[in-house]
């Protein structure tokens, strides 16, 4: 994991950002998504990672 850009601090923010990246990169693992809700998800992914400065 990266260094937290704010000095050292690690933020409510981060910690939420990462939930939902995990939450969202679990449910990508899961069977019986359609191509539609898999392209949704890395879509989400992607944003969540740029948001995070991680892309």
């Amino acid at each position: 994991m990266e260094k937290p850009k704010n000095g050292g601090q690690y933020t409510c923010n981060e910690y939420r950002e990462e939930m939902i990246l995990l939450g969202l990169q679990k449910r990508l693992s899961s069977k019986g998504l359609t191509s539609e809700e898999k392209e949704s998800l890395l879509k989400e992914i992607a944003k969540v990672e740029k948001q995070m400065g991680i892309d």
